[in-house]
């Protein structure tokens, strides 16, 4: 563990930066990211973020060691937590959180970051991206879900410029009427089997990716995580298959309390891609979370990705929020 804890004037703010948190920091840190969500309609911090706060040491075999739940805790390797205090009506409090990945062998370090509602507009905000900048060597992309005024503001404060768009689709579920998926020839779909197909979706996950810095890089455990989770449900998990080989996937989610339905991943292998079999998924998925009574259905997508993008809108999927990346010039 490192600490690098830093007093910031006569404000009273300090900055701890450390590489592991025990489970009760990671559950003090999931309680912020929460309180805030309430306010701002969405986490500050993506769902990996939150498994990389939560996700426990294991050993050797790759098992577990300790609560690897809600208030987990534990270390990344690559991960660095950035923790901000201040004076409170009880003492010092927790007031911010930043989350700093140094995983990615080409592109900058990643981060996430979140302010107590109750603590905003002292410049917490400001001196947290500051310090991950620093970390970073300046060299840093910093996610802002949901695109919200106050981060634009932070990210031009910091001299960060915007360079990804990621949006939310969404289309409603009570009036589906999609055609009879059509698979190519010689393929078949069936659900997913946990651990005996855990290494094929792993390597055509990785394949379909390639391009893509987050979702490629999944790895075991990080797929451990998501089966560790209450929505995870392997008949909502389809697998396509060729001559027995695995050539494409959708993985849906229930987001049960908001009655939504998640296109969570799609993907095929890029030698089975241009034959429909990406469309054909997509309706098998989405007829599947019609059947469990959802009222809506989202998914994530880079603005970028105009294929997808046009295939998205052709199912009756419009814009609802973005998320936005910035980062530094240097």
């Amino acid at each position: 563990m490192t600490d690098a804890a830093q007093e910031m004037g006569r404000t009273g703010r300090r900055i701890q930066v450390v590489d592991e948190l025990a489970p009760e920091g990671a559950a003090a840190v999931l309680e912020l990211i929460e309180r805030a969500a309430r306010t701002d309609g969405q986490p500050a911090v993506s769902e990996q973020g939150r498994f990389q706060l939560r996700g426990g040491r294991r050993d050797q075999e790759g098992a577990s060691r300790g609560d690897s739940g809600r208030g987990g805790g534990g270390r990344r390797e690559g991960v660095r937590h950035l923790l901000v205090y201040a004076p409170g009506e009880s003492g010092e409090e927790l007031v911010g959180y930043g989350q700093l990945e140094d995983t990615d062998p080409v592109e900058a370090p990643a981060a996430e970051l979140v302010v107590h509602p109750g603590y905003r507009g002292r410049g917490h905000g400001r001196a947290l991206g500051g310090e991950l900048l620093v970390q970073s060597g300046r060299r840093l992309r910093v996610w802002a879900h949901g695109g919200h005024p106050a981060a634009r503001h932070l990210a031009q404060t910091l001299g960060l410029t915007m360079f990804r768009e990621l949006r939310q689709m969404r289309r409603s579920l009570a009036d589906l009427d999609l055609p009879e998926p059509v698979l190519p020839d010689g393929v078949t779909v069936r659900t997913f089997q946990p651990e005996t197909d855990d290494a094929a979706w792993l390597e055509v996950n990785a394949a379909a990716f390639a391009h893509h810095p987050e979702q490629g890089s999944l790895t075991q455990r990080d797929l451990d995580d998501r089966k560790g989770e209450p929505w995870f449900d392997p008949k909502g998990f389809f697998l396509a298959e060729r001559e027995g080989a695995l050539v494409g996937f959708h993985w849906t989610k229930v987001h049960a309390e908001e009655g939504l339905g998640e296109v969570y991943v799609l993907g095929v292998q890029p030698g089975a891609q241009g034959g429909g079999l990406g469309k054909a998924l997509t309706a098998i998925g989405l007829r599947h979370l019609a059947a469990q009574g959802l009222a809506t259905a989202m998914l994530y997508v880079d603005a970028d990705n105009v294929a997808a993008v046009t295939v998205y809108e052709r199912l009756g999927f419009v814009t609802h929020e973005t998320d936005l990346m910035y980062r530094s010039e240097t």
